[in-house]
């Protein structure tokens, strides 16, 4: 069994207030209980690890020193902001091993995640926080033995800065994570009528595209659980968000149901989006009445699945 606990849901930045009470306003971060082998593993230190973190201060620590792992999709800070915050990592005996990609070569993970915690961004130094924490760089591998029956699968995403999709297999339940992202797309003039047209490029281009968003529905095929991005729709994707590393709503749908994904949430919801908007676009693309389709829902703060 995998228990799945979303903390955040939002995208970019935090959005508390009363316009986003029901979904929630904070930024990534999933929560993973592996219950049988007592493994515990955080997806993303958005905003919402700091309510995670009180969780656990509360019904993990009176059990004995915590140990648990984060996984990065990516580095960018709306999904690292929360790590300051997160209390257990200013406890004695506290274990902690981050993972994730970097866009830099030169610069360790341990660098880009503890940048923020210098003095003239934050009162406590990285080095100052008590807890014994590790850090290891990822890139992307179809296999990796994670011990106790636990295997994890990496995939490179499209997003402007190096990220990866995360899939957890454990004892035959899957749970895929697949943002920040957009869809591929050709890079090369389509339009013949430009002076810097090439037709093989431009054929080349459409299918290197194709290529690699079948890549990526195979990456999440046949998941329980699919975490996609749906920061938009079609229409809004369209009307300047192309190459801002996100995807339409409509795109996270048709790709779950072609890759026979049983439960897609929408994720990475826009800071803009409030409840009531939030409640409408679920009537609109989550009313499927099929028990053999896809379950589509948009994603909520403290929403728990079990696979």
């Amino acid at each position: 069994m995998i228990k799945v606990r979303f903390w955040g849901v939002r995208g970019s930045i935090p959005c508390p207030g009363p316009q986003s009470m029901k979904y929630g306003g904070n930024t990534a971060c999933i929560e993973l209980r592996f219950p049988e082998v007592n493994r515990h593993i955080i997806i993303d230190a958005g905003s919402g690890i700091r309510e995670l973190a009180s969780y656990m201060m509360t019904h993990d620590l009176p059990n004995g020193p915590i140990s648990t792992e984060i996984y990065l999709s990516h580095t960018h800070w709306d999904h690292i902001m929360g790590f300051p915050f997160f209390v257990p990592a200013y406890i004695p005996g506290t274990s902690i091993k981050v993972f994730g990609p970097v866009t830099y070569e030169d610069d360790p993970l341990e660098e880009v995640v503890g940048g923020q915690m210098k003095y003239r961004y934050f009162p406590v130094n990285m080095g100052e926080l008590a807890a014994s924490i590790e850090y290891e760089r990822l890139k992307e591998d179809p296999h990796i033995d994670l011990g106790d029956g636990i295997i994890l699968s990496t995939a490179i995403i499209n997003h402007p800065i190096t990220a990866l999709g995360y899939r957890f297999s454990f004892r035959g339940a899957v749970f895929c994570t697949a943002y920040d992202t957009e869809p591929f797309r050709n890079l090369f003039v389509t339009d013949p009528e430009d002076p810097s047209y090439d037709e093989l490029m431009a054929h080349e281009g459409e299918q290197a595209a194709l290529e690699q968003n079948r890549v990526l529905e195979d990456f999440f095929a046949g998941a329980d659980l699919l975490v996609h991005d749906a920061q938009y729709t079609t229409r809004e994707y369209f009307e300047g968000k192309v190459g801002w590393g996100h995807s339409p709503i409509e795109h996270a749908i048709a790709s779950a149901r072609r890759a026979g994904v049983r439960q897609l949430a929408l994720f990475h919801h826009d800071p803009d989006r409030s409840d009531e908007q939030l409640d409408r676009l679920s009537k609109e693309y989550c009313s499927g009445d099929d028990p053999d389709d896809t379950r589509i829902f948009f994603a909520r703060e403290g929403m728990g699945i079990e696979l």
